[in-house]
């Protein structure tokens, strides 16, 4: 079994606010966070087990539920948390992101409004 790197945040986004908003709450959290832009660099990265992979779901030049799926069903990479977040009126991604492995998606509004709550307890950090 491999260790898990409890410290790291993978996080693909492509919105320039959250990257900020995302990199300011994991400082604080005591985390370290990666960004990543493309399928392979996201697969190669979660092999260093972070503690958590954050998608944007509508980030659709890497297409996240794919990705989602190839890590959620690889044994090696399937116990990382996986979040997504959403417009809050995308009710059919919601619905497939949760369908292909991801454990949590919120809105948008409800991610950033609960962000530092989340890596807090990611990190092991309360």
């Amino acid at each position: 079994m491999h260790k898990q790197d409890n410290k790291k945040v993978l996080a693909v986004v492509s919105d320039l606010f959250f990257s900020v908003k995302i990199n300011d709450a994991a400082k604080r959290a005591g985390m370290s966070v990666e960004f990543v832009k493309d399928e392979h660099e996201v697969l190669t990265k979660a092999k260093a087990h972070p503690t958590l992979i954050i998608f944007d779901l509508n980030f659709e030049s890497v297409n996240p539920l794919e990705i989602i799926t190839k890590l959620k069903s690889n044994a090696e990479l399937k116990n990382i948390s996986v979040i997504g977040y959403l417009s809050h009126v995308q009710g059919e991604l919601k619905q497939k992101a949760h369908e292909t492995g991801c454990d949590m998606v919120l809105a948008r509004s409800a991610f950033s409004q609960n962000l530092q709550q989340i890596l807090k307890r990611h990190s092991g950090v309360m």
